[in-house]
Formats: C-alpha cells, sequence, structure tokens
C-alpha cells in the first residue's frame, strides 16, 4: 500500500502532508461492459490494528457479450488523501459473458503512514478489458468501510454470586490509533451488556450502556443462573464491531 501522503518530524510531533495526487478520471467505457458487483474483503468491511499488516482482497464481477480479457490494477481511496493499489488481478469466467476478476494489497499500519482521519468510507475504482476492445472504466465502482480495529473487556464480579444478588460488571472499549500505534479508550459509545445461559447457543441483550469518555464500562445486573456476561459494540464507518470474551458466573 502507497498512502497518498509523506511523513515528517515537525517540533517532536508527527505531521502528515499531502502529496500531489493525478486528477481523477471522469468515468467511462466503450461498448456493453459492465461492472455488476464489487465486493472488498468478502463483506466490505476492513479492519486495521496497531502491529500487524493485513492484506485486503478485492473483487470485481463484470460482463460483456464478448466475455472478459482482464482487469488494471484496482485503485482504493478514501478520507485524508488515504490510497492504495492493488497488484495485477487474475480473472475467473463465471460463464461466456461474466468473470470475476481479484487482486489484493497488503496494508502494515507500522510503515504505511495511515492517519486515523483514514477511516471511514473508501472506494475502489476498476478498469475492466472486454475481448472486443469494449471496457469501463468506473471511479466509485464500490465502497467499504476502512475502520480502526476496536477491543472489548468484560469482568463481572462477585464470582460465584448468589442467585438473585447483584453482579457487577466493568471493562474497557479501545481502538487503534495509527498515528500512535496503540489503542486507545474509545468514549461516549453504546455498548450492550448480554447474556448467555450455560448452555445455551446465542447471547441475550440485557441493556445498552454508554461508555465514559475514556471507554470505560460499569454497569450491574441481577444473577439469576450460571452463565456468561460480554460487552458487545455495534461498530460504526470508522471502527470496526466487537465483542469482549465472555466472562462465566457461577450462580450458587
Amino acid at each position: 500500500m502507497r498512502i497518498r501522503a509523506s511523513v515528517a518530524v515537525v517540533g517532536g510531533a508527527l505531521a502528515l502532508s499531502a502529496l500531489a495526487v493525478p486528477a481523477a478520471q471522469a468515468d467511462g467505457g466503450q461498448g456493453d461492459t459492465k461492472i455488476t458487483k464489487v465486493v472488498v474483503d468478502g463483506d466490505n468491511k476492513v479492519q486495521i490494528g496497531t502491529t500487524s499488516a493485513v492484506t485486503v482482497k478485492v473483487s470485481v464481477t463484470a460482463t460483456d457479450d464478448s466475455g472478459i480479457k482482464g482487469a488494471d490494477a484496482f485503485d482504493l481511496f478514501g478520507p485524508d488523501n488515504g490510497f492504495a493499489s492493488t497488484g495485477k488481478p487474475a480473472c475467473t469466467k463465471v460463464n461466456a459473458t461474466t468473470s470475476t476478476c481479484t487482486a489484493s494489497v497488503k496494508i502494515d499500519p507500522k510503515t504505511d503512514y495511515l492517519t486515523n482521519k483514514s477511516a471511514g468510507t473508501w472506494y475502489v475504482d476498476a478498469w475492466v478489458d472486454a475481448n472486443d476492445e469494449d471496457y469501463i472504466w468506473k471511479e466509485k465502482a464500490g465502497s467499504f468501510s476502512f475502520q480502526r480495529a476496536a477491543k472489548l473487556t468484560a469482568n463481572a464480579t462477585p464470582e460465584p454470586v448468589k442467585k438473585g444478588k447483584t453482579l457487577t460488571v466493568t471493562g474497557a472499549l479501545t481502538r487503534a490509533d495509527w498515528e500512535s500505534l496503540k489503542y486507545g479508550g474509545y468514549g461516549s459509545q453504546s455498548v450492550k451488556l448480554q447474556y448467555k445461559k450455560k448452555g445455551a447457543s446465542a447471547y441475550t441483550t440485557l441493556k445498552t450502556l454508554k461508555a465514559d469518555s475514556k471507554g470505560n464500562l460499569k454497569t450491574t445486573t441481577t444473577a439469576t443462573a450460571d452463565g456468561y456476561y460480554r460487552f458487545s459494540f455495534a461498530g460504526n464507518a470508522s471502527t470496526s464491531a466487537v465483542s469482549a470474551a465472555g466472562d462465566y458466573v457461577d450462580v450458587q
């Protein structure tokens, strides 16, 4: 990945300055070539933490009456001059007229100088060629959420607890800071307290609460039966969804 920004140290602080970005081409094409589907990482969500590189897979499905010949590298772009370009796509036939072209790009928070403002909605530029020399160029062929990875903890006390008594559940919601390469508190976000009875297959929501300004969580509930308690955050365009590991409580 190559973010369209340069890094400099100004007064001891990390600063980002945008490089010149080529003027965007207008959408265009020739003939009857069409892009019918764009999928990024399977669910159109990409989560980036602070330490590990992530390989982002982009698939573009296109159709033409003569069949698809190939595609150019896909460009990905988003807020604050965020930019990445995949390798050369490999195209696989779906049928005589339709192919899905797939390529990937590696994004490493340690070397790509991401800014926190780069999180949000990103777009895919795609150029696809047909066998009869038709083609299509679409600047925003698809979109996806480029997210700061989140973490969430949960701890229920006391353990064990008597049936009918009060349990206190605490935790913290944090998310990746791409500029410091650390996780920091994500405050004032709505989080669900969930419970799964021992032997059950799914969690149910007990209540919704808000994290404090530093991302800390604290609430109470009544102990009814042995089971697991956790917090769950739904995520948003800039931050990934996350659920804490369930904390098991023995109710006596």
